[in-house]
C-alpha cells in the first residue's frame, strides 16, 4: 500500500490544502522528516533541492500552532534569499489557506514599512533573510520570545553568502527552549559547525548520497571552445522548440546573462524571455519569476542568485552555460529541473578554462557526466585572441594553485642565477677590475 498524507495524522484542514494543491504521494523526506517534527524532534535533512523539503517542515509546524494566537511570532523560517523566502512564504500560504495562520515574509531590497506594518497586526510565522530580521529585531519591532521552532533552509547556501556571524547573533536573540530543524542538500564544514552550535542531538534525515543530483535529471557535457561557439550551440539546442518548452540559463556573471539575453531577445522577442542577477531591481525580478511561472514566458537567464529557491514546475531544461564556480551551485541549479516526479534535462557546456571545475563537481557529486559531441551544423569558432589569452591565464593560475612551483606561460622572465623567487644580483666586477689594473701598471 502506497503511503499517503493520511497516514501523518494532520488535522482536516491541512489534508483539504495538501488535496487542493495537487500532492498525492508524500516525498521521501516528507515520509522521514514530518513524525519526527511532530514528536518534537530536533532535525538535520540533508536533501537536495526539489525533493519536497519544504512541505517537509511546513506542514508540521502549521499543525503544531493550529491556530493564530497573540501578537507575537511563534515560529521563525530563516532563508539565505529573498527568492527562497518568498517561496517558502507561498508554500505555508498554500498550506494555511484553511487556517487562520498568519505569516510574515521580510527581506531587504524594499524598504521594511510594509513588513513592519504587516508585524504590527499581529503573526504566527517569519520567515526572514538573516540580514532584514536582525535589522527589524534592533529595531524594536519584534519580539523573540515566544518563538517555539526555528528553521534555517539552505544552510549550506547561508554560509557560502557569510551569513554565519549573522545567524551566531539570531541565536542569542531567540529563547533557549525551542525545536530547530536545520536543511542542506550538502554538508560542508561550516554546516557542520553551525548545526553543533544550533541542534541539540538531532535526527538526521538523508534522503539520498549527499550532493547527488535527482534521479529524474538526466545530464549531459559539452566541451566548447569558446563563447561564440557556446552561443552558436545555444542556438542550435534551441531549435529544438518542442521539447525545451520551459528553460533557465544558468550564468555566472551578470554581464554574460545580459549578453544572453540580448542575443535570445532579437531571436525571440521580449514577451518569450526574461533575464534576471543582483542588478535587477526587486519587483522586476519577481514580476520575471512570475511569468516565468504562470508560463508567459518560455526562457529565463539568471545568474546563481536565482539557483535556489525557484520552485517552478515542468522546467523542462537548464543549461549551464557557464560552469559554476562555487562547485554545490552545479547540484542547485540542475535542481531547477526534475522536481516532484517529473523528469528533466541539464545541458553543461564546458570551456577548456572550465574542465578543472567540472572534475570537481564530479568528485562532489560521485559520477561522471555524459559527455556529447557538439552536433553536426553547430558552427565551431575559432578562439579570438583575448578570450585565447584568457583561458591561458585562468589555466595557468588553476595549475600554480596545485603545484606553487608550476611556471606557465604567463611568469615573469627571472634572472637565471635566482635563490627562491628573488633574482640574485650578480656582483659587479668593476671595482675589482680597476684596482688590480693600478697593480699591474706598477708591476712594470
Amino acid at each position: 500500500m502506497s503511503p499517503s498524507f493520511e497516514d501523518f495524522k494532520l488535522n482536516r484542514q491541512l489534508l483539504n490544502a495538501v488535496a487542493d494543491a495537487g500532492y498525492t504521494i508524500p516525498t521521501p523526506i516528507q515520509q522521514k522528516a514530518i513524525m519526527p517534527i511532530l514528536s518534537g524532534q530536533d532535525i538535520m535533512g540533508v536533501a537536495q533541492t526539489g525533493t519536497g523539503k519544504t512541505a517537509a517542515f511546513v506542514l508540521p509546524i502549521l499543525m503544531k500552532l493550529k491556530y493564530a494566537q497573540g501578537e507575537h511570532a511563534r515560529a521563525l523560517i530563516i532563508a539565505p534569499t529573498r527568492e527562497l523566502a518568498m517561496q517558502i512564504e507561498e508554500n505555508i500560504r498554500t498550506f494555511a489557506r484553511y487556517t487562520d495562520l498568519r505569516t510574515v515574509v521580510m527581506y531587504g531590497g524594499l524598504g521594511p514599512k510594509t513588513q513592519i506594518a504587516e508585524i504590527k497586526k499581529g503573526v504566527d510565522i517569519i520567515v526572514a533573510t538573516p540580514g532584514r530580521f536582525l535589522d527589524l529585531y534592533l529595531a524594536g519591532h519584534i519580539n523573540t520570545q515566544y518563538i517555539k521552532f526555528m528553521v534555517m533552509d539552505e544552510a549550506d547556501k547561508m554560509m557560502d553568502m557569510g551569513f554565519i556571524g549573522s545567524i551566531h547573533r539570531i541565536l542569542e536573540v531567540v529563547p533557549r527552549k525551542r525545536q530547530n530543524l536545520l536543511f542542506s542538500a550538502t554538508m560542508s564544514e561550516l554546516v557542520h559547525k553551525i548545526s553543533g552550535d544550533f541542534l541539540k542531538h538531532p535526527t538526521v534525515i538523508e534522503v539520498s548520497t549527499q550532493a547527488t543530483p535527482a534521479q529524474t535529471v538526466s545530464q549531459v557535457l559539452y566541451y566548447v571552445p569558446n563563447l561564440k561557439t557556446k552561443l552558436n550551440l545555444l542556438q542550435h539546442l534551441l531549435k529544438q522548440d518542442e521539447q525545451v518548452t520551459r528553460l533557465i540559463i544558468f550564468c555566472k556573471t551578470k554581464t554574460v546573462a545580459d549578453n544572453i539575453f540580448n542575443f535570445l531577445e532579437k531571436r525571440y522577442g521580449a514577451k518569450d524571455v526574461r533575464v534576471i542577477h543582483a542588478n535587477k531591481g526587486q519587483n522586476t525580478r519577481i514580476n520575471s519569476i512570475n511569468s516565468f511561472k504562470e508560463g508567459e514566458v518560455r526562457i529565463l537567464v539568471a545568474t546563481d542568485v536565482a539557483s535556489r529557491g525557484l520552485d517552478v514546475s515542468n522546467v523542462s531544461h537548464v543549461i549551464n552555460f557557464d560552469v559554476p564556480i562555487i562547485i554545490e551551485d552545479y547540484v542547485h541549479r540542475i535542481g531547477r529541473t526534475g522536481r516532484a516526479f517529473q523528469t528533466g534535462d541539464a545541458i553543461t557546456f564546458c570551456n577548456p578554462a572550465e574542465e578543472h571545475l567540472i572534475r570537481k563537481i564530479e568528485k562532489l557529486i560521485r559520477q561522471q557526466i555524459p559527455v556529447a559531441n557538439i552536433p553536426e551544423g553547430v558552427f565551431i569558432e575559432e578562439t579570438q585572441y583575448e578570450e585565447r589569452q584568457a583561458i591561458a591565464k585562468d589555466i595557468d593560475m588553476q595549475k600554480r594553485k596545485e603545484d606553487p612551483q608550476f611556471m606557465g606561460a604567463f611568469h615573469e622572465k627571472k634572472a637565471k642565477n635566482t635563490k627562491g623567487d628573488v633574482p640574485v644580483k650578480k656582483p659587479s666586477t668593476r671595482r675589482f677590475d680597476k684596482v688590480h689594473k693600478k697593480d699591474r701598471k706598477r708591476a712594470k
